[in-house]
């Protein structure tokens, strides 16, 4: 195999650095039983964490039976516009429904961290299948848009939302998709109405949790793990048939093509929480 290009990280005294290296050989990867030819990438949060010191996410080499086929109607590109960020907004999705969320139903829907890369997808899939009542819990105020844009219909921006330090406040969201973890999400729980649920995939706010057992044992609400790393093939599979499917929204995703050159600014937005929608590396 002829000579690659990539985005090189360095630990160099504890001192961790990145780098464009047009030279590299299969030699230089580590071990794995398929070699994967990149055309796309997408960049998420955990790419970000991968230019870190201890980020320990960076493969190109994978173990067999982490691959499965792209399905017949989604092309390689579009399937980076989905990417890990599409795979964990439609597990996300599909544990509330299993849990009751339903579109022909007028339950109020709130998605945190709405305009990044899980929320985004997540928006647009649940405005395509049919839901009405969908909140977009945003940070900042050039975002508002962006989440209507994307299928929110409407917006809560959260310096305005005055959380009450109660362990039961008044029920305001049905269910929450939550991208973002840590104390918002702790915030959220007391709002949640008897018997909703909370889909819980994202630590951007941090991986710590306090909270009271209070909404769970006098609301019966659920928290929903979503992982989407060690699931069955068989799970993933599904997934993917919906997202080519009744959930494909690869012709509508706010989505950013970029050049290996261009990554470390698109790092650097998702470090500082500038990022919106997707972005892909056209290799």
């Amino acid at each position: 195999m002829k000579n690659f290009k990539a985005l090189l990280v360095s630990d160099k005294d504890g001192e961790i650095d990145y780098n464009i290296e047009n030279n590299l050989t299969v030699d230089d990867l580590s071990n794995g039983e398929v070699l994967i030819k990149i055309h796309y990438s997408s960049v998420n949060y955990k790419d970000m964490l991968a230019v870190q010191k201890n980020g320990n996410v960076i493969y190109a080499k994978i173990p067999a039976e982490w691959i499965i086929p792209i399905p017949e109607n989604i092309s390689m590109k579009e399937a980076m516009i989905l990417g890990t960020a599409g795979l964990t907004a439609a597990l996300s999705i599909d544990a509330l429904e299993k849990n009751g969320m339903r579109a022909d139903s007028y339950q109020k829907i709130l998605v945190t961290g709405a305009t990044g890369g899980v929320g985004s997808i997540a928006l647009q899939i649940l405005s395509k299948v049919g839901y009405k009542n969908i909140i977009a819990l945003v940070r900042k105020e050039n975002q508002i848009e962006v989440a209507k844009t994307l299928g929110a219909t409407d917006t809560i921006l959260l310096s305005d939302f005055e959380f009450e330090n109660k362990p039961l406040n008044k029920q305001q969201f049905h269910y929450i998709l939550d991208t973002v973890g840590g104390e918002l999400v702790a915030n959220l729980i007391p709002y949640v109405f008897y018997q909703g649920s909370i889909s819980l995939c994202g630590n951007a706010g941090g991986i710590k949790m306090a909270t009271t057992v209070l909404p769970f044992i006098l609301r019966g609400i659920n928290l929903l793990g979503i992982d989407s790393v060690n699931i069955s093939n068989e799970k993933r599979l599904f997934i993917w048939e919906n997202l080519s499917k009744k959930w494909k929204i690869t012709d509508t995703t706010l989505v950013n093509e970029i050049t290996l050159e261009d990554l470390s600014k698109t790092l650097n937005q998702l470090k500082e929480g500038k990022h919106l929608g997707r972005t892909i590396v056209n290799i």
